[in-house]
């Protein structure tokens, strides 16, 4: 079985065009995604450009993936995509986990912004047909060679997995044998969707084809950040603040200091890290330090229950309340106003934890010589982070240096690196490299939530029994997080509606999980319906 790489080097652009012999395909960033170039043109795009795809003489095939793999199977998903339509036999397959580039490996996104985030079940449905036609480009490339050698029209040519065929004349060869002669066109072959495969043909898509992460994650070989191991690492751990978003103010530095392996105590924005020779030492001080936190935080004496039983109750029959109208048509007040009956329901939604099975943690190491900053995390948005990182240590992002790993879960929570972001503080600090890890506790008291939120649901029946008018309020804190999902009209044609959210702020952290507010918004709809 074909493996996938991720215990190998960081890729490189460099390294992979100027690799071995063989044919390389780098791709370049067009109006609408990416697009295949020749490596001609790529020396001149090396700022826009990337490897995709190359094709070995021993008919080993590479195919780069940019979709982080947490368990969902896109890591799978979206390489097999374009080695449907290149006809590659997906056995001879190696796939390679594409830098943090979103300049170069990322899908469009909104506002016509790149990004290499995985989350929404975004991962598929994005790439799909721009790795099929690049896919289907690299085959064009093959028939083209192989027609041009046998001196024949291309026409003539039909492809086995990762075997061109000429039915004629009984001839064939193997993509392998292609690629130790042939050149990577100067302009790559036109192809629009209309020229991909149909259903009917494929091979791959829609077939009970293994996932590639599963055998390591079976022997154990499976890499995640966790089990990344550097020369002279030192282990760190934070506690922060019991009320979200408060600052320390002083600790028992002297204390944790003459402990056993303590190297050094690091106070954060929002927490204390301490760094120690192993991660036993470091639980060990964590339990011994004592924090005294600076007053005033916006958390500081809030009551989620309180909130969610009595004050959202208060804003949602405020007239006067601040809410922003996010859908909504009709005459809503008039449909009321005659209406023959009326239904309202509330629901209540408490805040959510990720609880990924992975604790929290990244790896990083700080080259004070020449100011680069590399990072090995496993993370849903590798573009981003790297960004942040950056940002953070006043670097340029150029010398953010990343190694995707494995996830082990993410529901979100890993599209947000505030625990990497203090693996790299530390480890300019310390100028040592430095493993984070967050304890469960810590995640648990200290985590990104998905909101709570109160849902105030009216239905106005007409003297038909038909639904001619619909409210729906939704309150919490989250702005966008919070009413998702609260659109009617994809599934109830109801004449009349008005939907509004009306915010609070809490200083509580927040971040998406699982659709963020599709599950609960969904479910208050179709439970007064």
């Amino acid at each position: 079985m074909a493996s996938i790489e991720t215990n190998t080097p960081r890729l490189t652009r460099r390294s992979f065009l100027g690799g071995a012999a063989g044919l390389t395909f780098a791709v370049a960033l067009g109006p609408k995604g990416f697009v295949l170039i020749s490596p001609a043109h790529a020396a001149a795009r090396e700022n826009q450009i990337g490897a995709w795809v190359r094709i070995m003489p021993d008919n080993q095939i590479t195919i780069v993936t940019p979709a982080a793999e947490m368990g969902q199977g896109s890591m799978t998903g979206v390489p097999i995509a374009l080695a449907e339509e290149l006809d590659a036999d997906w056995d001879k397959v190696t796939l390679e986990m594409a830098p943090a580039e979103p300049e170069v490996y990322g899908y469009v996104s909104w506002g016509g912004r790149k990004s290499m985030g995985i989350y929404g079940s975004r991962a598929v449905m994005m790439y799909f047909d721009q790795m099929r036609i690049a896919g289907a480009q690299v085959r064009k490339v093959l028939l083209d060679a192989a027609a041009e050698k046998w001196g024949v029209d291309s026409a003539e040519l039909t492809t086995e997995p990762s075997v061109v065929v000429h039915k004629a004349s009984g001839r064939h060869m193997s993509y392998g044998e292609i690629a130790a002669f042939a050149e990577t066109p100067s302009t790559m072959p036109e192809v629009t969707k209309a020229d991909l495969k149909p259903k009917s043909e494929f091979r791959l898509i829609g077939k009970a084809v293994p996932r590639r992460d599963i055998p390591a994650k079976v022997n154990g070989s499976a890499q995640y950040s966790i089990d990344v191991r550097l020369p002279g690492m030192v282990y760190a751990s934070t506690v922060h603040s019991p009320v979200q978003l408060g600052r320390p103010q002083r600790w028992n530095d002297d204390e944790i200091r003459s402990m056993k392996g303590v190297i050094d105590v690091v106070p954060l924005e929002h927490g204390v890290a301490v760094v120690a020779e192993s991660f036993e030492q470091v639980l060990a001080a964590r339990k011994a330090l004592e924090v005294v936190w600076a007053e005033g935080a916006l958390a500081q004496g809030y009551d989620s229950d309180a909130a969610l039983m009595s004050s959202y109750e208060t804003i949602a029959g405020d007239g006067n309340a601040v809410s922003e109208t996010v859908g909504g048509k009709g005459d809503v007040e008039a449909a009321f106003a005659n209406a023959a009956k009326v239904y309202k329901a509330s629901f209540r939604s408490d805040y959510g934890y990720h609880a990924q099975m992975e604790p929290l943690n990244a790896v990083a190491r700080f080259n004070a010589n020449d100011g680069t900053l590399e990072v090995w995390e496993g993370t849903q948005a590798p573009g981003s982070s790297r960004q942040r990182l950056a940002q953070a240590l006043g670097l340029d992002t150029a010398k953010v240096i990343h190694h995707q790993q494995y996830l082990g879960g993410g529901f979100g929570r890993r599209s947000i690196n505030d625990y990497t972001i203090e693996a790299a503080l530390i480890a300019r600090a310390t100028q040592r490299p430095v493993k984070m890890i967050w304890t469960r506790e810590e995640d648990l008291a200290y985590g990104m939530f998905r909101p709570q939120a109160l849902q105030c649901l009216e239905a106005a029946l007409d003297d038909k029994g038909r639904v001619a008018g619909w409210r729906h309020c939704v309150i919490g804190d989250g702005g966008g997080l919070i009413y998702s999902g609260i659109k009617l009209d994809k599934y109830y044609p109801i004449p009349n509606q008005k939907i509004e959210q009306r915010g609070t702020s809490h200083g509580i952290r927040l971040k998406h999980w699982r659709a963020v507010a599709h599950p609960f918004n969904v479910f208050a709809i179709e439970g007064l319906v």
